[in-house]
């Protein structure tokens, strides 16, 4: 059942891609993450990704081809307009809306070291958010301060306020840990350079996709003209490794630590 974003407020509630080629993108991601896609109702240029018949993401054609392709995660919010004025009251920009969009409003903003994230105000499916069955398995900043980032993110999305519902942030490890209930859905990482020309070294949201089998994820990307981003790396419960589609969207594909 939807529930309105004022109750899971602060909480990453959607992942989009803007891409160049949207056709090339679904044959992708189809091949590696086991998608299917429907129309959207904004028109031909943009669709909605299904896992199971559930949605779990959305892709569209970048309005400047000149921009870069990326993934950006959606924020719940109270009230949209109030939020964008937090971002723009701390230095940071939004880039498109407020707009009204189907049953909600949402935005598009960078913050203060031009990591792009969205905002949203509206009905929030259950299998939009991160951490949810079918949806992304959590999220990652990584950013050129973490402590700075946590307190701006904190502030303009209201974490760790008083309010019943609010989500919870953690120190671990030198990483800033956000938790909604007892779920980790993202976590922020220092030491980003903001004039890197590594894409993968920027400041940027980086959304992690649960798969079955790394390698044969990492096999699909390579055949559909994918690449390797980063090397595979594990945990006591999970291994990941980064890619990058065919476009230079970079994403993080996670599995279970047998």
């Amino acid at each position: 059942m939807a529930v309105s974003s004022d109750e899971v407020f602060g909480a990453p509630c959607w992942v989009s891609l803007l891409t160049r080629d949207l056709r090339a993108a679904q044959g992708f991601y189809g091949a590696v993450l086991g998608w299917d896609f429907r129309p959207d109702r904004r028109g031909e240029d943009f669709c909605v990704a299904l896992r199971d018949g559930a949605p779990v993401a959305g892709l569209g054609v970048l309005a400047r081809q000149a921009a870069s392709v990326a993934w950006s995660p959606y924020f719940a919010v109270v009230d949209a307009n109030a939020a964008a004025e937090r971002i723009r009251e701390r230095s940071a920009t939004v880039a498109v809306g407020p707009l009204s969009f189907g049953s909600g409003r949402a935005a598009l903003a960078a913050d203060r070291d031009g990591a792009a994230f969205g905002i949203w105000e509206g009905k929030v499916q259950p299998g939009w958010r991160i951490g949810a069955r079918r949806a992304p398995a959590w999220l990652e900043l990584r950013t050129r301060d973490a402590f700075d980032a946590a307190i701006f993110y904190g502030q303009v999305l209201e974490w760790a306020s008083e309010r019943p519902g609010s989500c919870q942030v953690a120190y671990e490890h030198s990483h800033v840990v956000l938790r909604q209930g007892y779920d980790t859905v993202a976590r922020i990482s220092g030491g980003a350079i903001g004039a890197d020309p590594d894409p993968h070294v920027r400041p940027r949201w980086h959304v992690h996709f649960p798969v079955a089998d790394l390698e044969a994820a990492v096999a699909e990307a390579q055949r559909m003209s994918g690449s390797l981003a980063s090397p595979v790396t594990s945990s006591v419960t999970e291994r990941q490794v980064t890619l990058c589609d065919p476009d230079g969207g970079l994403f993080t594909v996670t599995a279970p630590n047998k």
